[in-house]
């Protein structure tokens, strides 16, 4: 349970708000790479409260600029690509990647008023696929070397999802392992469902078995390692390992050869984007398959076709016979109604924790000292400016079975670490 007060803290992400200077200080993904290709319209894009037009100018650079021409306001995202940056249609103005004002074709011959227009921009990088922005003050730290940021392009796919809900609620559900067991529980397994490694069932079987998994957390510097442990059989431990990513990611294992990403930008104080990323180590990924398999459940907007609107299509029949919820096997979906039936910005005053949430109570507490540190001037945690702190061998992302007789405690690092033969 939060105070009021403390709940605004953490879900409101505009700017000037505590929480929004929070996460001011960290790279996020603002669209996907595929989005914007060379040549592409500008898109207008909204992130933590703030309207934005991003685009890629003809040499390959790209630009995230205040949404609103600096001369008359009129919408840049409907401006014209060319002379290496945007070029509003209502005057002319010209604006570069910097938000510098490179032509004012109404003003005199030898007029510098341009060299006096510095324009709202934000710097952006491309990585795995996706495009991220730094919307913070100063020098931007350092892009976090997460692994499938540098990875080959055939072992990453990413997407995207329009969540109705504050991003709050959607980086929680990553961190509780007991929803597993009943929002994602199958009737009947999927003929494409993966052993567990060292076992012999699926994930959902060994979520079926023991629906009350020991939790574990532990602090990392990025953030949360969250640790579940639920019975194996004959004496062995079924050991999953999640993370909370500051300030707004979360990877789930998907065995120990890859992970898929999850992580939660706010759009506005109500809705919030979900972008997702799945990463296979050893690649190269099924990405036709993996691309079938999430348009197939898309609408329009990067809305499910299952959604808030149609009750996510719910069917009772389907609850008795195939799935838990009855709403299809797309997990998106699941997810999205667990979130966003909590409402626009849950009311955490009012809720009721009990012991497995303790890893919820940990990350709110973390997310809270954060935002103090920014209040105070500092860094929060995982910024850096620092190449030899910009390390993360020991985010650590897998499920597998540890044998009976084993400690899981001292072992699973064994079993478990990421990328271990491959470095």
């Amino acid at each position: 349970m939060l105070s009021p007060e403390d709940n605004a803290l953490l879900t409101q992400t505009g700017p000037g708000t505590p929480g929004g200077e929070m996460l001011r200080r960290y790279w996020h993904p603002v669209a996907l790479a595929e989005e914007l290709p060379l040549g592409g319209a500008p898109l207008h894009v909204r992130i933590l409260g703030e309207d934005l037009a991003l685009f890629r100018n003809q040499y390959g650079e790209l630009g995230l600029l205040g949404i609103h021409c600096s001369h008359r306001a009129a919408d840049l995202s409907y401006a014209r690509v060319e002379d290496g940056g945007l070029r509003c249609l209502y005057h002319g103005w010209l604006y570069d990647v910097h938000g510098n004002c490179l032509e004012q074709p109404g003003e005199p011959e030898g007029s510098t008023f341009k060299d006096k227009v510095k324009h709202l921009a934000y710097p952006c990088v491309e990585a795995g696929d996706l495009i991220l922005a730094y919307m913070g003050p100063g020098e931007p730290p350092l892009v976090p070397a997460y692994e499938f940021l540098t990875a080959p392009e055939e072992s990453v796919f990413t997407s995207k999802v329009f969540s109705s809900c504050n991003y709050l609620q959607g980086n929680e559900g990553n961190i509780d392992p007991v929803h597993l067991s009943y929002l994602h529980r199958f009737l009947r397994e999927d003929e494409r469902a993966r052993a567990v490694v060292g076992g012999t069932g699926s994930s959902n079987s060994y979520f079926t078995h023991d629906v009350s998994p020991t939790i574990e957390v532990e602090e990392t510097f990025f953030g949360l390692r969250v640790f579940s442990v639920r019975d194996g059989g004959d004496g062995a431990s079924y050991v999953r390992v999640t993370n909370f990513v500051y300030p707004n990611m979360a990877p789930n294992p998907q065995g120990v050869d890859g992970f898929n990403i999850n992580w939660h930008v706010p759009i506005d104080d109500t809705h919030h984007w979900k972008f997702r990323v799945n990463f296979k180590r050893g690649g190269p990924l099924d990405k036709e398959q993996l691309r079938e398999d999430f348009y197939s459940q898309m609408g329009d907007g990067w809305v499910p076709r299952r959604n808030l609107s149609n009750r996510f299509m719910q069917d009772r029949e389907e609850m008795v016979a195939t799935s838990f919820i009855g709403m299809g096997r797309f997990f998106v979906v699941h997810d999205q109604y667990a979130t966003e039936t909590q409402g626009a910005i849950q009311d955490r005053s009012v809720e009721h924790l009990g012991t497995t949430d303790k890893a919820i109570a940990a990350h709110r507490r973390l997310l809270l000292q954060a935002i103090r540190a920014v209040q105070e001037g500092d860094d929060p945690p995982n910024v850096t400016h620092d190449p030899a702190h910009n390390d993360y061998e020991d985010l650590i992302c897998a499920d597998a079975i540890v044998p009976a007789g084993e400690d899981w405690r001292a072992s699973w690092r064994k079993y478990l670490k990421m990328g271990a033969a491959a470095r």
